[in-house]
């Protein structure tokens, strides 16, 4: 779940290992180029943390931020299947 902490949206995901989780920011970035909104992020192994804020509005959440963590959680979505 996504938390509102110090003017951006926050959330950690956890995968299966390396490869997914590598698989799940290339799908994320293509999203991110589409909608011209990028995350701040890291990797450690089968962990990803992405930040959203909006640096051209002051490094706030907007909208922006709001509609990427909603198409980032589709594409979590498809790797909690068993």
């Amino acid at each position: 779940m996504w938390q509102e902490e110090k003017n951006r949206l926050q959330r950690i995901f956890k995968f299966r290992d390396f490869t997914e989780a590598f698989a799940f920011m290339t799908e994320v970035a293509f999203a991110a180029e589409k909608l011209n909104h990028h995350p701040d992020w890291s990797n450690v192994w089968n962990t990803v943390e992405i930040h959203l804020t909006t640096h051209d509005a002051g490094n706030i959440v907007t909208e922006k931020d709001r509609k990427l963590a909603k198409a980032i959680d589709e594409i979590y979505q498809k790797y909690q299947q068993p």
